[in-house]
């Protein structure tokens, strides 16, 4: 396999700012505390200035943890526009069904926003955040973090390159442990009133999805479904587990599984006419690419990189050279839209165009 393939710059994204974007955190929960902070202090353009949540024993723990972050505020209080001289740009880390007010009053304050998928909890929902970033121009981003991962970047541009030759299937896999993750069967994920048309689609099976959407550079145009949920806890969502098939318009087809209880598990694999390339792990913070071709198997010796702290260094040399965001609020409402699909598809039994 020739090793021309592999000269590949993953950060062809870095842009030439001394300067530093300063973040309010909409949502302090576990995300935002494990991941989030941390990746934000090793960043060279990112600086957390301001924490926002429903509950001041968090932002008060966070001011007390963190001594860049000058103003805790409760929801209110960062709607009302307290403190928006502090802060440059807004992350949203909120339950799904909740993005909306809060990318809303980031438009209105004119912050450029980086929001958590899935957008929303439903496409109508999700058109409405993107309008209030395009009527109040600012800049919107969805945050999915395998965008900037260096090796799927790698594997992106070795797909690019025919290295596989041409891209026939898809296979995706994502699974969790939920509940014993979060010990708690009144969770919002389990919670259709705040996670959205399910559990685990929006919140697992749209990694696969979204990543073949970022290899291939094609989106869905329809897709099967099936879901089932027999655990006592998952009563209320209707896809504890779920396989789906999706066609892309460049005649592509996926086959992506996900469950929110089952061993924490996470592949992808891109089948092509000469090859494949494999991403395994894939999606829960660590990526490795494995690339066969011509009967040689050869893994690629990836950075190891922090997702997060990598999302939020383009989001900001991005938003601070005022350069195009890529996945942008246009792209993300696709991902709404299939995954609207996908459940109509289930429930239905019928094969659902993605419109």
């Amino acid at each position: 396999m020739s090793s021309s393939l592999f000269d590949y710059e993953p950060r062809d994204w870095r842009t030439d700012t001394d300067d530093r974007l300063r973040f309010a955190l909409v949502g302090v929960g576990w995300w935002t505390t494990e991941f989030v902070l941390p990746a934000i202090e090793t960043t060279e353009h990112c600086v957390t200035t301001t924490v926002v949540s429903g509950s001041t024993e968090k932002t008060d723990r966070v001011r007390r943890e963190y001594e860049t972050v000058e103003h805790g505020l409760t929801y209110d209080e960062f709607a009302d526009g307290e403190a928006s001289d502090g802060y440059d740009a807004v992350y949203v880390c909120t339950p799904n069904a909740t993005h909306l007010e809060h990318v809303e009053a980031a438009a209105e304050h004119g912050k450029a926003v980086l929001c958590e998928k899935p957008m929303e909890a439903t496409v109508e929902r999700a058109e409405r955040l993107v309008a209030a970033c395009e009527e109040a121009d600012v800049p919107l981003m969805v945050a999915y973090r395998m965008h900037t991962e260096p090796a799927v970047r790698r594997a992106r541009e070795l797909i690019r390159d025919g290295a596989i030759g041409e891209p026939v299937l898809v296979n995706g896999e994502n699974s969790q442990p939920l509940l014993e993750m979060i010990d708690d069967p009144d969770q919002w994920r389990l919670n259709p009133d705040l996670t959205g048309y399910g559990t685990s689609v929006m919140d697992l099976g749209i990694y696969p999805l979204n990543t073949a959407r970022f290899l291939l550079d094609a989106d869905p145009v329809r897709v099967q479904s099936t879901m089932d949920s027999p655990h006592e806890a998952f009563s209320e969502v209707p896809d504890q587990v779920a396989t789906f098939s999706v066609v892309f318009d460049d005649g592509t087809h996926a086959a992506c599984s996900s469950s929110q209880r089952g061993a924490d598990h996470t592949r992808l694999e891109v089948v092509g006419t000469d090859g494949r390339v494999v991403l395994e792990p894939a999606f829960h913070m660590e990526t490795q690419l494995t690339v066969e071709r011509d009967g040689e198997t050869v893994e690629f010796d990836t950075e190891g990189v922090d997702q997060m702290a990598e999302e939020f260094e383009y989001f900001a040399q991005r938003v601070l050279a005022a350069e195009p965001l890529h996945a942008d609020g246009e792209h993300g409402l696709v991902d709404m839209e299939t995954i609207a699909a996908i459940h109509e598809a289930a429930e239905s039994g019928e094969t659902v165009n993605v419109e």
